[in-house]
């Protein structure tokens, strides 16, 4: 028997840690989400109610957060793991799952940016109904604020949606300390307040329309994503681009000849995608070539 291998045949350390290290964030991630999301679902009595479930209005944020954390947490196990053992099929998994929820976000936004009616309308839906519940689950409650002070919008196409609500209603029937107001989360920051005043919306629409943009915001929420969304497709366009071109310079060459643009720190969502897609493509190659450099 004779046995043969090339002497320079290995796998980089470099590519195999490093990718380790960017899924242990993601593993890690889904434990925290995972455990959150479980957290908050048996504060809720929902996990000792099951058909609470089906009574629920629209989509329950915690549902979300368990989703996301399901999703980082397999990511992650199987990026790690593969990544120690140079394991090829739990490395492709990774990079296929990668890929497909990159694409799907790319679908989506295309298919927002088509039919800008059709989300318009669903969004103005999702968003009238939880003003309705605003303060009847904290969840949808937290989600409603923090879209509004992200976005500095104030309802779905203004303050005046708030009357939907019976807590911010402006009729004469109602009696809540919240009447003719809004949220906290419209009101213009004050950057010398150091604490947030949860009472800045009260009675503000009471005040002329002219004087509101002076402590609220007046646009409309839907506004805000109508603006929003043809910036951002043409990022997304970009990057979908980019990433077409990296596998298939990854496919090619084994491995991009020029590193260096994967050493800055990348401050989105998909660039993090693209980086741990070159990575494990990089570790797959390595892996292989080391596999094709030994013959019995």
């Amino acid at each position: 028997m004779h046995y043969y291998r090339y002497s320079n045949a290995e796998v980089s350390c470099w590519y195999k840690y490093l990718l380790f290290s960017y899924n242990i964030v993601f593993w890690l991630a889904g434990v925290v989400f995972l455990g959150v999301g479980l957290w908050a679902w048996s504060e809720k009595g929902v996990l000792s109610d099951l058909t609470k479930v089906t009574r629920m209005h629209g989509i329950d944020p915690v549902v979300l957060v368990l989703m996301v954390g399901v999703v980082m947490f397999t990511l992650g196990f199987a990026g790690c793991v593969g990544a120690l053992r140079e394991n090829i099929c739990l490395l492709n998994f990774f990079c296929s799952a990668i890929v497909l929820i990159f694409f799907l976000e790319l679908a989506v936004a295309v298919l927002a940016f088509l039919f800008q009616d059709w989300v318009r309308d669903r969004f103005r839906e999702f968003f009238e109904s939880n003003i309705r519940s605003y303060r009847d689950d904290i969840d949808l409650q937290n989600l409603i604020d923090s879209l509004q002070k992200a976005n500095q919008c104030c309802g779905a196409y203004g303050p005046e949606d708030w009357d939907l609500n019976v807590y911010f209603n402006c009729s004469g029937a109602s009696y809540s300390r919240e009447k003719c107001g809004v949220p906290f989360s419209c009101c213009v920051p004050d950057p010398a307040q150091k604490v947030v005043n949860t009472q800045c919306g009260y009675d503000v629409r009471t005040q002329l329309k002219s004087k509101w943009d002076e402590s609220i915001f007046t646009k409309g929420c839907i506004q805000a994503l109508e603006g929003w969304l043809p910036r951002n497709i043409y990022i997304v366009a970009g990057v979908f681009i980019a990433i077409s071109l990296l596998q298939w310079l990854t496919d090619l060459k084994g491995r991009p000849r020029d590193r260096s643009i994967w050493k800055r720190k990348e401050k989105n969502l998909l660039a993090k995608q693209i980086f741990g897609i070159f990575l494990a493509r990089t570790l797959i190659s390595d892996i292989e070539a080391v596999k094709a450099g030994h013959h019995f």
